[in-house]
């Protein structure tokens, strides 16, 4: 396996794209927007710069990386020859079912189809295309360059030498597979967004403020960092979208989304990535100030 299609240039399409790289693989990296492919390289190149600067790569290396990607606005030319490809892209039932059943017609026929959900059934993604055998989950930690785990989530069909690929590839990636089976929010968000999601209903209720439940878990649990903090870098749009998947896929109450999260994305409060959620990221993410909504 030495070609990789990573679909989607947002944050965790181009750490993929950058940790594939990184480690000798060619990688196409296609999105609908050319600017967020100028932002992807942008990042990729500012995240080696800061692996430079701590000489944990050398300036050969870094070249080597950039190098190896190429980037694509059609997806037709960006999956050719391709032997895996990485679906990356928002986390939307819809979108992701009409991009398989198109990667299906368009890839090779010995192609593996890679998505980075954290949450949507692979075996319904596989339901779409003509080789359920060759889909399976590669759901990556952000940030990608630097998590080590790759939760490997096989389908219904999924095959034993499919799955040994992935389990190998990721391996060759410096990273840690672990198998897990096709249930929602798989184990890493089926035990972390509930948990999320409690801190929020907890804030909600006012039993106590932001930097309070984001102290307690820090200090109490020995988290690196709070979970309204860890919400705010995620997403509360992923959130919310992981939660109503698991709400949907168990219709079990403890998944339903907590009105204040709900409001919060409905109103545009994403986090980090609109420079406000829980926490104020207007004067940088090193100086986060509370929202002023939470003081």
């Amino acid at each position: 396996m030495k070609n990789i299609t990573v679909i989607g240039a947002g944050t965790m399409g181009n750490g993929i794209a950058h940790t594939f790289a990184q480690n000798g693989y060619t990688v196409n990296l296609v999105d609908i927007s050319s600017e967020t492919l100028n932002k992807a390289i942008t990042t990729i190149t500012k995240n080696l710069d800061r692996m430079l600067s701590k000489e944990k790569i050398t300036e050969e290396d870094k070249n080597s990386t950039l190098s190896n990607i190429n980037v694509y606005t059609e997806l037709s030319s960006a999956v050719k020859g391709a032997d895996l490809v990485v679906e990356a892209a928002t986390e939307n039932v819809d979108l992701k079912l009409k991009i398989f059943k198109q990667l299906d017609e368009i890839c090779d026929k010995n192609t593996i189809l890679g998505t980075n959900t954290s949450s949507i059934s692979i075996t319904k993604i596989a339901a779409v295309t003509n080789r359920s055998d060759k889909v399976i989950g590669m759901h990556f930690m952000n940030p990608v360059p630097i998590m080590k785990l790759v939760e490997v989530i096989r389908g219904y069909d999924t095959t034993d030498e499919t799955t040994r690929k992935i389990m190998e590839t990721s391996m060759s990636l410096g990273k840690i597979p672990v198998e897990v089976n096709d249930y929602p929010g798989f184990v890493a968000n089926r035990i972390l967004m509930p948990m999320i999601n409690e801190s929020i209903e907890t804030l909600f209720q006012g039993v106590a403020g932001v930097n309070e439940i984001d102290t307690v878990m820090m200090l109490g649990m020995a988290h690196p960092m709070g979970p309204l903090h860890l919400a705010d870098f995620i997403g509360l749009d992923v959130c919310l979208s992981i939660l109503e998947v698991m709400y949907d896929g168990f219709k079990n109450p403890k998944y339903a989304p907590c009105p204040l999260l709900v409001n919060m994305v409905t109103a545009g409060k994403l986090g980090v990535k609109t420079g406000e959620g829980f926490y104020d990221y207007s004067e940088g993410i090193k100086n986060r100030k509370i929202s002023k909504e939470f003081l």
